[in-house]
């Protein structure tokens, strides 16, 4: 009796890094050496995510959103520039077009997909549009074709979506560059860094010339968006597992939508190029509720996005992404969710939903 109130009180994170000892014993490795920033594991770590997605460059920082806002300055976007985003998504991306002095515009989403609509960014271009950053959100490829066919540069942001494919390539192959986050609770993570990857060598060379500041012969102005060997070596050992990771979320994932397929819900798309970095469930109605009462057993969830854009903004308008926002509660899903805790998941889920 005793063990089983322990375990009903055990609390599982909404996310969770997925770690072990290989993790342990690569960083350890560097630390020894006396060589812990920048340098070749660095190197090494960018040419096997460049290998891995079959592009000819990678270049590594030191968080998502500084390769974003790198991304952006080798595209020569900045004042006078329009950039678009979707409102539903984090901050990080309305940063990253305000530091380079460019003005974001905002667009509204897919209600299946939670990604971009095409539809709605081809009414938003104008002559000063200079990018479209398109993100595919929660591990779900964005629709890429028509953003493609309207004919301005893409930067594809694959934060959560490292693995994901659209139409039989992985994303980031795409756009004209593409960005990655790797901070703590990502697919794969480094503790906090980034990755830029493209297949134009220019456009890596600009950027590896702005993510360090110093020991140059000319002055501008530059960065400290360097990732450290350290990271690197973190970095290694994930994407070495890669495959495994994935493989656990999605047989989690199946088993959600198994257990959850005949309540009145909107359930995350099964497509095959899903990696399920959030399991996203549409309630229909206001999400807050359910997210308090499964905190109460020991349950963390949440809406997936904080706040949109849209709302931080003080705009109105983007009725998907309202109701996207209000009604989306977004469930504990990472390879190291044991067993007992995918079944209370599931069991608390269910349990609550019935209530309400």
């Amino acid at each position: 009796m005793i063990k089983h109130r322990e375990q009903q009180h055990h609390f599982i994170p909404h996310s969770r890094p997925t770690l072990g000892k290989e993790e342990i014993k690569a960083v350890s490795e560097v630390i020894a050496s006396g060589h812990i920033a920048e340098g070749a594991v660095v190197q090494e770590f960018e040419q096997k995510f460049a290998d891995y997605l079959n592009v000819k460059q990678a270049v590594a920082t030191n968080s998502g959103t500084s390769a974003l806002h790198l991304a952006l300055l080798a595209l020569e976007v900045g004042p006078g520039d329009e950039v678009i985003i979707p409102s539903y998504v984090c901050c990080a991306l309305l940063n990253a077009v305000n530091y380079t002095g460019a003005t974001a515009v905002l667009a509204d989403i897919c209600p299946k997909s939670y990604n971009l609509d095409a539809a709605d960014v081809k009414k938003r271009l104008s002559s000063h549009t200079k990018a479209i950053i398109v993100p595919h959100l929660f591990g779900m490829a964005a629709d890429l074709d028509p953003l493609l066919a309207l004919n301005v540069p893409i930067i594809e942001d694959c934060a959560q979506a490292v693995g994901a494919v659209y139409n039989q390539r992985p994303v980031g192959t795409f756009g004209v560059a593409a960005v990655y986050s790797f901070y703590a609770t990502k697919v794969i993570t480094t503790g906090e860094g980034g990755m830029v990857v493209c297949n134009v060598k220019n456009i890596a060379e600009r950027i590896r010339d702005l993510k360090t500041y110093d020991q140059k012969g000319d002055y501008k102005i530059r960065f400290n968006y360097k990732m450290t060997d350290i990271q690197a070596a973190l970095g290694i050992v994930q994407l070495e597992r890669l495959d495994s990771i994935l493989r656990s979320r999605k047989v989690i994932a199946e088993q959600y939508t198994r257990a959850f397929k005949a309540l009145d819900l909107n359930l995350p798309p099964d497509d095959c190029g899903h990696i399920f970095f959030r399991y996203v469930i549409g309630l229909n109605t206001d999400s807050r509720s359910e997210i308090e009462a499964l905190a109460h057993k020991s349950i963390g969830c949440g809406r997936p996005i904080y706040l949109p854009l849209h709302r931080q903004m003080k705009r109105k308008g983007y009725p998907v992404t309202e109701k996207a926002w209000k009604d989306s509660l977004s469930i504990p899903i990472y390879p190291s969710l044991t067993k007992d805790e995918v079944a209370r998941v599931i069991d608390a889920f269910i349990t609550t939903h019935r209530n309400f």
